[in-house]
């Protein structure tokens, strides 16, 4: 099925081809972010009726997390039809309406590809247990015999992500390959036809009119296919950081499926645009990046990165020029669905990421949290390149780190025996309107299928856009001037001098960041006047500790 009049973007969006270089795009966790059909899980009706908000706000696309059909064992990364909607979420022909309708507001759509695995409910699957051992539908996975006299041990050493091992046994002895859940089977993509599915797959949604895609697991597809053990006790670092020539991590074979992807998504007169998910070593991410292969990728060094001055600059300068080499754009991002939100992380003594997964809360200042998550918007927000806002971000929601265990979803927090909580505090459903849970999240007042803190009354859409001095508004103020403001619409970046503890950068046409992150007051530089802050200058105009400033030369 395929639309061959998708609606278009208005005209002037349309020409703009290098939109992507610069872009800021809003990321929809869609089971969260509005319900419009009242049962308490966010979905496409919910999407549509605030895409008036969205453009309100000031960004140029939306990602939406997986909205297929699937078993929801991983949060939809568990596809079982990646060319149909979950029926919680809508139907088909509502997300058709949904991108014309964003297009209309001139915002672009950028779905969730998940090509490492599928749900074990996936039909491929299904044929495979049904087809037994040396079938062709098993060769589309990667199925193994296992080791030992009777098969009884798994073909290797590798432990799966959520905890547990990588191999799940099937009535007739073999063994299947997972990195993530038993019920996420790992694709082997030294198939044919497994290939050909997915440029199949990519010309479906671009010829609907999708803009784009995030490809989740960009790094894990290709395996080498002796599958040698890895000699560790647990699961290996997403990087495969230490290990040379890693089996399952950022393998050489990737970048051909690339290539042959860049090239679909270049055959649109409106070219389509990727963006990985690629946890590896920033000297191997400009190998994805080539002109012929992805457009951009996470910068997940900036997104783990303590707010240190040093360190920081550290990860900009690197980012900055080894995706310059080529010709690639860097991307900013603070916050996704599958970590800490940033206000908690920065109220912390240690303001980095720690464990991707933890057993219990550490305590934090949000007071604090929130004043430095408001220096490091601007901050990101005025680097050159694309910056990523997750929803709720804008809102200055924190995480939510007390959801009852009986309520908790993950499936982290099962496999690892209810001793890690997971991801769900990140992804508790958005404070919308009024002064009580669901805060206008659900049309029928239902209660969302992950609980609010009562306490978001003063942080809902509605408070913010009523408080000139709200995160919304310093969120729309910098992502207007992203817009209007030529000094902020290339790509040029000059580090400036300045006292230690701060960041000093100029862009073009003399507009100057300045960051400070020391625990005393510093001079702005002469000859500038603000244009945006994220907090108030002090009585003698000196920039106060955890607080950004935008200024313009005159």
């Amino acid at each position: 099925m395929s639309n061959p009049t998708p609606t278009a973007l208005p005209a002037e969006a349309a020409a703009d081809a290098d939109w992507w270089r610069r872009a800021a795009i809003y990321q929809v966790y869609i089971r969260s972010f509005a319900d419009g059909d009242g049962d308490g899980t966010g979905d496409i009706a919910g999407l549509r009726s605030r895409l008036q908000y969205l453009a309100y706000l000031g960004v140029d696309a939306i990602w939406i997390n997986p909205w297929y059909p699937s078993p929801l064992a991983d949060g939809g990364y568990d596809v079982s039809d990646f060319r149909d909607i979950h029926p919680t979420f809508g139907t088909l022909d509502e997300a058709k309406q949904l991108i014309a309708e964003a297009h209309e507001l001139g915002l672009r759509v950028i779905l969730d590809i998940v090509p490492n695995h599928v749900s074990d409910q996936h039909a491929w699957f299904q044929q495979a247990l049904a087809a037994g051992p040396g079938s062709p539908e098993r060769e589309r996975f990667i199925f193994r015999d296992g080791r030992g006299e009777d098969g009884s041990l798994p073909p290797n050493d590798w432990h799966a992500a959520f905890g547990g091992p990588t191999w799940t046994r099937t009535p007739d002895g073999q063994w299947y390959l997972h990195l993530f859940a038993p019920e996420q089977p790992d694709l082997n993509w030294d198939n044919p036809e497994v290939r050909a599915e997915f440029e199949s797959i990519l010309r479906f949604w671009f010829d609907l009119g999708v803009d784009g895609f995030r490809i989740d697991v960009a790094h894990g597809m290709v395996k080498d296919p002796a599958l040698p053990d890895l000699g560790l006790t647990e699961f290996s670092v997403l990087t495969g950081e230490g290990q040379q020539d890693h089996p399952h991590w950022d393998r050489d074979g990737l970048h051909d499926i690339f290539r042959s992807w860049r090239a679909i998504a270049d055959s649109y007169p409106d070219p389509r645009v990727f963006v990985a998910e690629a946890h590896v070593r920033p000297r191997r991410m400009p190998e994805y990046l080539r002109p012929d292969q992805l457009h951009t990728a996470f910068n997940f060094d900036f997104l783990k990165c303590p707010l240190d001055a040093g360190a920081l600059r550290d990860v900009i300068d690197r980012s900055i020029t080894s995706l310059a080499a080529v010709g690639a754009p860097a991307t900013w991002v603070l916050s996704n669905h599958d970590e800490t939100r940033h206000v908690t992380r920065y109220g912390r003594a240690d303001t980095g990421v720690q464990a991707l997964f933890r057993d219990r809360p550490i305590p934090t200042d949000l007071a604090l949290g929130t004043r430095r998550a408001r220096a490091a918007a601007l901050l990101m927000l005025a680097l050159p390149g694309g910056a990523y806002v997750y929803q709720g971000e804008e809102l200055g929601l924190y995480e939510v780190e007390d959801i009852p265990e009986e309520l908790l979803q993950d499936p982290i927090w099962e496999r690892s025996g209810h001793t890690l909580r997971g991801r769900d505090g990140c992804r508790v459903p958005l404070p919308w309107t009024g002064d009580t849970p669901p805060f206008g999240f659900s049309t029928s007042g239902a209660a969302p299928w992950l609980p609010q803190p009562e306490d978001w009354k003063s942080y809902t859409a509605e408070a913010n856009r009523a408080d000139p001095a709200s995160m919304l508004q310093l969120y729309r103020a910098a992502l207007r001037l992203r817009r209007t403001e030529p000094g902020l619409r290339g790509e040029e970046f000059r580090w400036l001098e300045s006292p230690q503890g701060t960041l000093l950068f100029e862009r073009g046409n003399g507009v100057v960041c300045a960051v400070n992150l020391s625990d005393q007051p510093v001079s702005l530089p002469a000859g500038h006047s603000p244009l945006l802050a994220s907090g108030l200058l002090d009585d003698e105009g000196l920039l106060p500790p955890d607080t950004t400033a935008w200024l313009h030369r005159g």
